[in-house]
């Protein structure tokens, strides 16, 4: 038997229980759709962290619950063990323990139970009519100047609307137009009070809200005949109804939905702050361009002003006179420079002429026949220096080089009777007389056969 089964079913193909528990995952959570689910609650606690475990139970079966801190601090009641409630959620799977529970994002108790279906079954229905669609909402004028506030005059709502726009120094005209905004009757009063603004035509914006409140509190703002007159308005309208988890049917509908009507004074006065600093903004460029313009004209005039006065009449004369001037002045400048020229041309004439007369000319004459005497005079001494100094080193070398020099250092001159000069002694003859010149004077030699001399002085 095992054994067959084995065959049949084998294990080899056999799952980890984590693989087995995401498939039934993704079983659960991809095949059973968001919803709501009605019970008694149970096993409730709350976490330090704020998320919110209970079980839901009928008489036959139970359901594990979480929610979320972000989800429940939008509860309106105090959820406790035993308590009746309405929740919507998904189902999930806890993969590390293998269990399903249910994730609440929302919770009524279960007296509110019929308004929620009433108002999913509206939303769903004007949904589909294209009432919500973004396509046929209105732009919000940048910088109102008249608002229509629908709401009740006694709540905390207006007071808080028109405090913010004082504060943020929003400058219009508001007209609050009463209506109950909570009871039976609410839904009508809201309707009368739309008709007038529609019908008075001097809002640029509507608002219509009030503060928080339980889903019966704010159920007339998810009245359908005021949803289809909201959606006809032909101005833009904002609605401000509750508090940020809160949500109305005029909400969907409106051109804007602001969290609160604090918000909504917010948003008007933001965008009408933002217009006035682009007002502000370009009055300070006009009024630049217009100051630059107003300097641009000025230059501009202060040009054709002076090209005015330049062809002016008396411009003209005042001109023509500072030429003359110039032009007289010019002319008296010529005849002195001209006067000047004559005089020094006279001057040299007289001055040539007195020249030429004969005692002048032979005084000029005397006076420069002296000047090159005395030039060549200078001449002659500077070139003779140097001819005296080389004439008086020539003749010193010459005296020392002189026959009567050499006489004086005891030398002889030898000559014969006849004059000739005897270099050498075989040149004389025997007997023969020599003269013997000496410094002093000269004497008379013989060469006797002995070669003895004999002289004879003179």
């Amino acid at each position: 038997m095992k054994e067959r089964f084995l065959s049949q079913f084998g294990y080899d193909d056999a799952r980890t229980v984590s693989e087995y528990t995401r498939q039934i995952k993704q079983l659960l959570e991809g095949s059973i759709a968001p919803g709501w689910v009605t019970g008694e609650v149970s096993n409730f606690r709350r976490q330090a962290s704020g998320h919110l475990y209970f079980s839901l139970k009928d008489g036959t079966s139970q359901l594990p619950v979480v929610m979320f801190r972000g989800n429940a601090a939008g509860l309106d009641f105090e959820l406790e063990n035993g308590a009746e409630v309405i929740v919507y959620g998904e189902i999930s799977v806890f993969e590390p323990y293998g269990r399903y529970q249910l994730i609440a994002r929302a919770a009524v108790q279960a007296g509110q139970g019929k308004l929620h279906r009433e108002f999913e079954r509206l939303k769903r229905k004007l949904l589909e009519e294209g009432l919500f669609d973004k396509a046929r909402k209105k732009s919000l004028p940048l910088a109102p100047r008249s608002i229509a506030f629908i709401t009740s005059p006694s709540g905390a709502a207006v007071q808080d609307f028109i405090r913010i726009l004082k504060r943020r120094d929003w400058r219009g005209h508001l007209t609050v137009l009463p209506a109950k905004v909570q009871g039976a009757d609410a839904a009508e009063t809201l309707l009368e009070s739309l008709a007038l603004a529609e019908k008075l035509a001097r809002f640029d914006l509507i608002v219509i809200g009030r503060g928080g409140g339980s889903l019966e509190d704010l159920w007339c703002f998810n009245d359908e005949r005021l949803v289809r007159a909201l959606a006809t308005l032909s101005v833009p309208v904002i609605s401000a109804v509750g508090h940020e988890i809160d949500f109305t049917l005029s909400d969907f509908v409106a051109d804007v939905r602001a969290e609160t009507p604090s918000a909504a004074a917010e948003l008007i006065s933001s965008s009408y702050i933002d217009c006035a600093n682009r007002l502000e903004f370009a009055r300070d460029s006009l009024d630049d361009s217009v100051s630059e313009s107003i300097l641009a004209w000025r230059r501009e005039l202060g040009d054709w002003g002076s090209r005015l006065k330049a062809v002016a009449p008396e411009r003209n004369l005042e001109t023509a006179s500072l030429r003359l001037d110039e032009i007289s002045g010019r002319i008296e400048v010529a005849i002195t420079r001209e006067i000047g020229k004559t005089r020094r041309n006279l001057a040299e004439g007289s001055i040539g002429f007195g020249n030429l007369r004969p005692e002048r000319v032979v005084e000029n004459l005397r006076k420069r026949l002296n000047s090159l005497e005395e030039r060549s005079r200078r001449e002659t001494d500077r070139r003779m220096l140097p001819l005296r100094q080389r004439h008086g080193e020539l003749s010193a070398k010459l005296r020392t080089l002189s026959p009567d020099s050499t006489l004086k250092r005891g030398y002889a001159i030898l000559s014969k009777a006849d004059g000739r000069m005897i270099a050498s002694v075989a040149s004389i003859a025997e007997n023969e007389r020599v003269r013997a010149t000496l410094a002093d004077g000269e004497s008379w030699l013989r060469k006797d056969a002995s070669g003895e001399d004999d002289s004879v002085s003179v």
